[in-house]
């Protein structure tokens, strides 16, 4: 099967089957705000904005990576970029490795056209650094889309599953280093659902990456999207023994931010409303990204997309008011999350 037809597959499967978490959620059920019944501030004056990376975002929302490489895909990242361009927010694209290999889809991938201004992730399996990837390929990858950053995802579950998969992580951590001492742009690594550590974050900083996207357990399960695909029995069976294996990614964020605070954070992994974003923003995280809703909204319209953002916008908004925070920083420094005994 080449490459395109995957990523087909992939989102094919996404739309219509149901390949979330089942036993293990994202961790934000644990926590609740403090409702303040007096916030003595004004609605309209409670400010959304974030940054990263050193850029200024209207609201701390990532369109996290999703896709690319098909006509399909190419229809969902430019509605994705259109939005992310008229709210100021970041996103993210698919892996480009089908771009690096097929130039022919590259364009699935291009959005700067109707993005210029937002915050753009390039996109890389961290993996393929060994199989014959290197600095140039992650150039590539960066100059196709006149990207900010790169992001190198680590997937190793997800590949033990999926037919042919690329095994051999051995060594990466260097190699990993050597893309962040010579690329011009920032490195961030984000896992694909699994979560990330606070010992794999302590080294991932040493290596010297810029960032990291927890993308941790409680949402899409790429264990369950690949056993859909599944070739042989064999790995179906992986597929469902590991759909609910990861680190929850309220506990991915609030581990790594006390190994690292200053550190560029990103949460993924489950968030699915405002309120999500919120306990993420409160447990430590500078920004949050989403990927199935805004998959299932861009699968419909531009428009659709827009009224996403309109309602997680909403969302946090109302909790800063409920909270009495006036911005982001605010409720980060309130102490105004408690966990659920």
């Amino acid at each position: 099967m080449s490459t395109v037809q995957r990523k087909a597959e992939h989102i094919r499967i996404c739309l219509e089957s149901d390949v979330q978490f089942k036993t293990q959620g994202s961790g934000f059920d644990r926590y609740q705000f403090s409702h303040n019944c007096l916030p003595e501030l004004d609605y309209q004056d409670i400010d959304l904005s974030a940054k990263l990376l050193g850029k200024q975002l209207g609201a701390p929302i990532l369109i996290s990576s999703m896709t690319g490489g098909t006509l399909q895909a190419k229809e969902i990242n430019y509605r994705l970029a259109e939005v992310a361009q008229a709210y100021k927010l970041a996103m993210g694209v698919g892996s480009q490795r089908v771009a690096i290999e097929q130039p022919q889809v590259a364009n699935t991938f291009q959005v700067r056209q109707v993005a210029p201004d937002i915050l753009l992730l390039a996109n890389l399996g961290a993996v393929q650094l060994n199989y014959r990837y290197g600095i140039d390929e992650c150039l590539r990858a960066v100059e196709l889309l006149g990207a900010d950053a790169l992001i190198l995802h680590l997937n190793p579950l997800q590949e033990c599953i999926q037919p042919h998969g690329d095994t051999n992580f051995k060594g990466l951590l260097d190699r990993i280093a050597t893309v962040c001492e010579r690329l011009p742009v920032p490195v961030i690594i984000k896992e694909v659902g699994n979560g990330i550590s606070a010992s794999m974050a302590r080294q991932l900083i040493a290596a010297g990456v810029s960032g990291i996207d927890v993308a941790g357990a409680g949402g899409t399960s790429w264990a369950k999207v690949e056993s859909e695909r599944a070739q042989t029995p064999l790995q179906r069976r992986l597929g469902e023994t590991f759909a609910d294996w990861g680190i929850p990614t309220a506990e991915c964020i609030t581990t790594i931010r006390q190994v690292a605070p200053a550190l560029p954070l990103i949460a993924s992994g489950g968030l699915r409303n405002g309120l999500d974003i919120a306990k993420a923003i409160a447990l430590g995280a500078d920004v949050a990204g989403l990927a199935l809703p805004f998959l299932q909204a861009a699968d419909i319209s531009t428009t659709a997309v827009a009224e996403l953002v309109q309602i997680l916008m909403a969302e946090i908004q109302t909790v800063l008011f409920c909270t009495g925070n006036s911005n982001l920083s605010a409720l980060r420094q309130a102490n105004c999350l408690h966990l659920l005994r």
